[in-house]
């Protein structure tokens, strides 16, 4: 009985964090379909990563903002789609986790994906031995992760949704 109820709540959290939703912000513009990971959330309202970066550099250490942005992925963890980083305006980026480790994005294939995250903006220091468990996970070779020898300040998201578009 207890394999039947887990093989059940299996199936039933794979197809929950597959479903598509529809772009409906403009009836003018072309439609995006995305995959929805997480909470169900809407692409209308998001911010552009350039505004995004300006809300991070009015942010210190300690403050957290709720918010809902566009980008582009640069890259997913390649072991489970625990983690994803974000392109933001000049060349900054956002490191995304994900709520509750309640969901996962592809390993493969969302790279380049336009996509839309909500949920909680903040800034941290990231400790050299973390940066490095990071670097593995992104499939970096031994002497790129041997060169991490310092803390970083980074910009960093805890998302409760994410939409990623299934064509770009």
């Amino acid at each position: 009985m207890k394999q039947v109820l887990l093989a059940v709540a299996t199936i039933t959290f794979m197809v929950s964090c597959n479903k598509k939703v529809e772009n409906e912000m403009n009836v003018d513009a072309p439609q995006i379909s995305y995959q929805v990971f997480g909470d169900s959330i809407s692409a209308e309202g998001a911010l552009s990563k350039d505004e995004m970066l300006a809300k991070y550099q009015t942010m210190s250490l300690t403050d957290t903002l709720e918010v809902k942005f566009a980008s582009e992925i640069i890259s997913t963890c390649k072991k489970k789609g625990c983690w994803m980083t974000l392109n933001l305006a000049e060349g900054k980026e956002t490191f995304v986790k994900f709520k509750d480790y309640a969901f996962f994005v592809p390993k493969e294939g969302a790279e380049n994906h336009a996509t839309i995250i909500a949920g909680k903006a903040f800034i941290t220091e990231t400790s050299v031995d973390e940066l490095k468990h990071y670097a593995k996970d992104a499939g970096k070779t031994e002497e790129e992760i041997a060169t991490i020898t310092e803390p970083k300040v980074e910009y960093r998201f805890m998302a409760d949704g994410v939409l990623i578009a299934e064509n770009n």
